[in-house]
């Protein structure tokens, strides 16, 4: 269990001016593996908050310098993760209502069941933990990113990540391409991070988000006057990231127009702001992404032959979530933890048929998708596991391979056999030549375990 784990870690401050009473409470806290500190006072007992990581005090509330009820909006104030216990001789109802209003976390009398101390105090404790991590995580998820940030460890996405880290040290632009969700974003950080420009901004903008007129202002900005609402000199997103990264997410969106523009950047790094004549500078490295075929984009008369060999000097295609099952289960766990913390949730586990249905999922939305469903699932579950009837109704229908929320593959060689085919189907995107070759099958033979199985292909 989390507090138990945590119980030699935690730091209890006792305030109370009965020393024998004190240091009794000490003793039976100190017996359940917790580091006591003690103080006779409002004054030396805040001088202690200052020096010590404290997690939970517990405060008389009539001592000489001052009343602890006063006190815990003090403490409260300049120590917000701190959780209070206040005991008290003689409990009244005003008091109890304002040391919660205070910020306390329970306000109790003294002497009434030395039994019940400690487990109000693990309480306290779990609650510490939890804030913790959020704030934790939050920093983490606040950080730059890194390559060792990106979660995962098939075969295809740690190519992906051996073709940037290569990239990375290098000023050479890239191209990353792959389906909507896929993290793009995240490995275009991870580059600029482990580029020799890391110290400088690492700037992004999604092309689909603007009209023409504004992508091109956003990108390149615009003097006073040069549009209706320009009151003011603009400074663009290049100038923002001049001598560090610019990431162009979904540069397939952009105009022709635009795209004249921007391969002039990429040849000689020279860019016009909106309504100005003056030519401008800037030296920054180009990671651009993109969802969709440009190869086919350029056919249609939709985009830039030229500029397209400009932006994939080194192109990396980030692989689907489909292709990487075997990271599902990494990345449930990562994101239970996530939002346990954000909700103030203990972590949950998960049964066989909820992984089950996930990895069967052809998740079109990628790890976004996925990210939000876990999410969806913390939030609808009220028991210890997350189960199959939590899920979106699209992804029930993959539960048919289940009985009584247990795989009937730990008897059934048949079923075993099913859940395999459909799995191997899966990771080949539906290419049945290729599923035959994986599984060591002749092609008929895979025809007739698809029709026997009633698998859909």
């Amino acid at each position: 269990m989390l507090i138990s784990i945590l119980n030699a870690l935690a730091k209890i401050l006792i305030i109370d001016d009965e020393v024998k009473l004190s240091s009794l409470l000490a003793r039976i806290i100190s017996l359940e593996g917790f580091e006591v500190i003690q103080a006779n006072d409002l004054k030396s007992g805040f001088k202690k908050l200052e020096l010590n990581d404290i997690d939970v005090m517990l405060c008389d509330v009539k001592l000489p310098d001052g009343n602890g009820v006063d006190f815990t909006a003090k403490v409260k104030g300049a120590f917000p993760q701190i959780e209070i216990i206040l005991l008290t001789a003689y409990g009244n109802i005003p008091d109890g209502v304002q040391a919660i209003k205070n910020g306390a976390f329970d306000y109790i009398t003294k002497g009434d069941d030395n039994n019940k101390i400690i487990p109000l105090i693990n309480r306290a404790i779990e609650k510490v933990t939890l804030s913790k991590r959020v704030q934790l995580l939050e920093k983490q998820l606040g950080e730059k990113q890194s390559f060792d940030k990106i979660i995962g460890k098939s075969k295809v996405l740690q190519k992906a990540i051996e073709f940037a880290k290569k990239v990375a040290v290098t000023d050479a632009t890239v191209l990353l391409t792959g389906e909507t969700g896929t993290g793009k974003e995240v490995f275009a950080q991870a580059i600029h991070q482990e580029s020799l420009r890391n110290r400088k901004n690492f700037v992004a903008i999604n092309c689909s988000a603007f009209s023409k007129e504004l992508l091109e202002s956003e990108m390149f900005g615009h003097r006073a006057g040069a549009f209706t609402g320009a009151t003011t000199d603009k400074k663009g997103l290049f100038e923002e990231a001049h001598s560090g990264t610019i990431f162009l997410d979904e540069v397939g969106e952009m105009s022709l127009e635009l795209q004249a523009k921007l391969l002039r950047v990429l040849e000689s790094g020279e860019y016009l702001k909106v309504g100005d004549n003056k030519v401008n500078k800037v030296d920054v490295r180009i990671i651009a992404a993109t969802n969709r075929d440009l190869m086919n984009e350029i056919s249609t008369g939709h985009f830039r032959e030229d500029l397209f060999y400009r932006l994939s000097v080194f192109q990396i295609h980030l692989p689907p979530l489909r292709e990487r099952v075997v990271d599902i289960e990494i990345l449930v766990k990562y994101y239970i933890d996530i939002f346990a913390a954000k909700m103030g949730k203990k972590p949950k586990s998960y049964t066989n048929a909820f992984l089950e249905a996930l990895n069967q999922h052809e998740w079109k939305g990628n790890i976004r998708e996925l990210r939000n469903i876990i999410e969806r699932s913390m939030i609808l579950s009220e028991e210890d596991a997350l189960s199959v009837d939590i899920l979106p109704v699209e992804l029930q229908k993959h539960t048919n391979i289940f009985k009584n929320d247990r795989l009937l593959s730990a008897f059934d060689l048949a079923s075993a056999e099913k859940i395999h085919i459909q799995k191997v189907l899966n990771y080949s995107n539906g290419n049945k030549t290729k599923t035959a070759e994986l599984l060591n099958i002749a092609l008929t033979t895979l025809y007739r375990k698809l029709n026997e199985y009633g698998i859909e292909s």
